[in-house]
Formats: structure tokens, sequence, C-alpha cells
């Protein structure tokens, strides 16, 4: 009997619990009726090369944004399976911020869409299986910047 009165309480606590979850995403505007998510670019995420990957994002030739993207990576990353990379730009209208490796089995490590008014910074982990050029693509106001860092690998972490 004691048994059977916990595991109703545990139900009715989970129960109540998710309920209360919802109403907070409801009243911070988190849940938005009628929303769609893009899907993801499986042509983009598993292109060999940059040129593919570039063509499956529908970049037009990009420009050389050094002076308004600031990419921050190591220098020398002792792991390949986590090296820090952080993207920020003072571009203005950022829509999306794109990670590539160009030595990469898939080049395209991150792509992230930004919405209108978001701050155009991000920070995430890619993995890199060997020395190579991580390379930071903002698309701005329609048109498309570039900025590349060289980061040397000393254990990789990308197999196959």
């Amino acid at each position: 009997m004691n048994m059977e009165i916990n595991l109703q309480r545990r139900k009715a606590l989970k129960t109540g619990g998710g309920v209360g979850l919802l109403a907070l995403f409801g009243a911070l505007g988190l849940l938005q009726s009628g929303v769609a998510f893009a899907e993801w670019n499986k042509t983009a995420f598993s292109a060999k090369t940059m040129d593919d990957a570039l063509n499956a994002l529908g970049v037009i030739v990009p420009e050389n944004g050094a002076a308004s993207i600031q990419l921050t990576v190591p220098e020398i990353a002792e792991n390949g399976a986590v090296v820090p990379v952080t993207v920020a730009s003072t571009l203005a209208d950022v829509e999306q911020i794109t990670i590539f490796v160009d030595k990469n089995p898939s080049v395209l490590a991150a792509n992230f869409t930004l919405p209108q008014g978001t701050e155009a910074y991000i920070t995430t982990r890619v993995k890199m299986g060997q020395t190579a050029n991580v390379i930071a693509l903002v698309k701005a106001g329609g048109k498309f910047y570039r900025t590349s860092k060289e980061v040397k690998v000393t254990a990789g972490g990308c197999g196959g």
C-alpha cells in the first residue's frame, strides 16, 4: 500500500512539474504556435570540400572580413577532439555565423542562424583531425564575409 502511494505521488509530481514548466515557457514567450524550424542542411554538413559546402549553403564569393570578424581559436590545440572556437562580429544585421575546418573529413563544423536583433557572438567547440585552418563565415545584410586562422593540432580528434 505504501509503495502504491509513493508511485502515485511521483506520477503526480512528474505531471505537475511538466505542466509547470510548460506554463513557464509559455509565459516567457518560448512557446509560439506556427513557428517553423529550419531543416538540417545534410548536403552542406556532408560536403568534403570547401567549394561543395559553400555551394550547398548558397554562399556567393565571401569578402575579406578580418576587420569586422573576431575569430578566437588556440594557436596550438593539445586535443583535437575539443577545440574552442569563438566568433564575434561588429557587422550590422548578422544573419548567420558558420565555422569550417578545411582539412576535416566534412569541412562544415557548425552553422548558426541568428534571429534579427541577436548579438553576433557564438562560442562552441569543434573537432579537428589535424593541423588546419579554421574559417569563420559571417552573413550580414545579404553578403558573406570571412576570416581564418590556423590551429596546430598535436592529438587529432576526428576518426576515419
